[in-house]
């Protein structure tokens, strides 16, 4: 395959604008390809308001209309797997989108063909649901299937049986398979024995995620970014706010107790805050709801840490986030984290659910504003090696070349 490879990306998120969190490591991908003299064309499901084509960065985003707008909600929201197993309704318009998707490929594939530009490579992401719109839709002469896996996909087949043949025989069309951690890998593999996958993460965000100019300013309080749900662990960091490590550190600082920033929505926001009421800290979280990505730079910024009590993550790339910012950042150590929070390289670890011992790691990083900022430095040198956008598109230029072959 020539390094200025034609690429069609296949997705149920990305950016819908500048700024969009969702789905917004697809979209770092597809510029890094561009800039490494690729071609990537995007299409994915539409939504209220959005156009049918867009360009955001240079890349050509096609949405697919499968519904009216007021119907068009499964993508974007993070919540598609709850739409679909909650009501006929989701289930329908899954139906609907899936076929869309499908139809929506197979026009472009032949319009690129008979134009004489075909493409090298179609990069669905996340088996479910952008794989599965591409199940024996394959015809001879197309461009063979990449698929790599984010976390939602294989979590959500790991916990539903009946989706394990469905993901076996999905995988089983793709010329490679990729997923974002280790961990990921080791999960699918469970589900998909025979299944070769390659651990190939997605790219940074280095334009908007930098250390502040000013490095000698004090960094104050928690932040922690994600969903408002179970699987993100924010029931146990508030949790650990009232541990006695940091009660012990609140009763000896200048200033009044330690504050944490919230940044998420979802299902559990209402039970999220009247637990923090419950343990006093009403005066002491702010909920910012969600934030785009350059509006979320600050607060990185401005935190002494991150906090990441998340069961099963992908990846993690929030974590990749602030420690681009330098910000230091304790984790359960599970999931995908344990490829991004290293403490040999300025991360924090802790045992899942232990939140006296997430108290404790929180407590040492704000008792001790040097070390933090040593490490949330060390760590981001770390993030700028592994997560570069010119390292994760020469290597995924790589994975292409070997399944074409």
């Amino acid at each position: 395959m020539p390094r200025a490879a034609r690429v069609l990306f296949v997705t149920h998120n990305v950016p819908r604008f500048d700024g969009d969190a969702a789905g917004s490591f697809v979209l770092r991908l597809a510029v890094a390809l561009q800039t490494a003299g690729a071609t990537v064309h995007i299409i994915a499901p539409g939504a209220a308001g959005l156009a049918d084509e867009a360009t955001l960065e240079g890349v050509r985003i096609q949405h697919v209309r499968y519904a009216s707008d007021a119907q068009m909600t499964l993508a974007y929201a993070g919540n598609m797997a709850e739409q679909v197993m909650g009501s006929w309704t989701g289930k329908v318009s899954l139906l609907r989108m899936l076929r869309a998707l499908r139809r929506a490929v197979r026009a472009q594939l032949d319009a690129a063909a008979r134009a004489g530009a075909p493409y090298d490579i179609v990069h669905a992401h996340w088996w479910f649901p952008s794989a599965l719109a591409l199940w024996r839709a394959r015809r001879a002469g197309d461009p063979p299937l990449m698929i790599t896996m984010h976390g939602s996909d294989v979590r959500l087949a790991q916990r539903t049986a009946p989706a394990h043949p469905i993901m076996r025989a999905v995988l089983g069309e793709a010329a490679m398979c990729t997923a974002v951690s280790g961990w990921l890998a080791d999960t699918a593999r469970r589900i998909v024995p025979d299944a070769t996958i390659v651990v190939s993460p997605m790219p940074i965000n280095a334009r908007h995620f930098a250390p502040p100019a000013d490095t000698s300013a004090a960094r104050r309080g928690i932040l922690f970014v994600g969903r408002l749900n179970a699987q993100k662990g924010l029931a146990d960091l508030l949790d650990a706010m009232v541990s006695p490590a940091m009660c012990a550190y609140d009763a000896q600082r200048d200033g009044g107790p330690t504050t944490l920033d919230v940044v998420g929505d979802g299902p559990d926001a209402d039970a999220l805050k009247a637990r923090a009421a419950a343990r006093g800290l009403e005066d002491r979280v702010r909920w910012h709801g969600a934030l785009t990505q350059p509006a979320l730079v600050p607060l990185y910024q401005g935190a002494c840490a991150l906090a990441i009590p998340s069961r099963e993550e992908g990846l993690g790339l929030v974590a990749v986030e602030a420690q681009l910012c330098g910000t230091p950042v304790v984790a359960y150590a599970d999931g995908g984290l344990i490829d991004v929070v290293r403490p040999d390289h300025g991360g924090t670890l802790v045992t899942v659910g232990d939140t006296q011992a997430l108290g404790e790691a929180l407590a040492r990083l704000l008792a001790d504003g040097t070390t933090a900022a040593a490490l949330g430095m060390t760590a981001r040198d770390e993030m700028l090696v592994r997560f570069s956008p010119a390292t994760v598109a020469d290597r995924y230029l790589t994975h292409y070349r070997q399944a074409a072959r």
